[in-house]
């Protein structure tokens, strides 16, 4: 099985291309049919949130095809004997040439032999 470091960086790729591409088959595949998510920044009182169903062809599309997104770990805690992980760390965006960092908790969980995103939770710096 492939390490989740390098899931998550598959991951990551999988936006890249579908920045260039504007199809979400690539990045839906790596979340759980459980997944949920919650969005926010400073200027919100609530997060917004959204699960496996989400438009994600909507998301891609607010963004021109050199749209970049990779992500850094900070910290990594092994849960359920290292077939739950919770991720901590910091992604980073590039749009248009201007730099968007934000704080990501992620929720990675092995189903059926492949590691799948349960949760995650996003937190834009900027």
């Amino acid at each position: 099985m492939r390490s989740l470091e390098e899931v998550i960086g598959e991951y990551y790729n999988s936006w890249n291309n579908g920045f260039r591409l504007k199809q979400d088959d690539g990045v839906r595949s790596f979340m759980s049919r459980s997944f949920t998510g919650y969005w926010a920044f400073s200027g919100i009182e609530k997060p917004e949130e959204y699960d496996y169903n989400y438009d994600i062809i909507s998301v891609l599309e607010q963004y021109d095809e050199s749209t970049h997104k990779e992500f850094e770990i900070i910290s990594t805690t092994t849960r359920k004997g290292g077939k739950n992980y919770l991720i901590f760390g910091t992604e980073t965006s590039t749009i248009q040439g201007q730099l968007h960092r934000a704080k990501c908790m992620y929720i990675w969980e092995i189903e059926n032999g492949e590691w799948k995103l349960v949760r995650e939770y996003i937190e834009m710096e900027n």
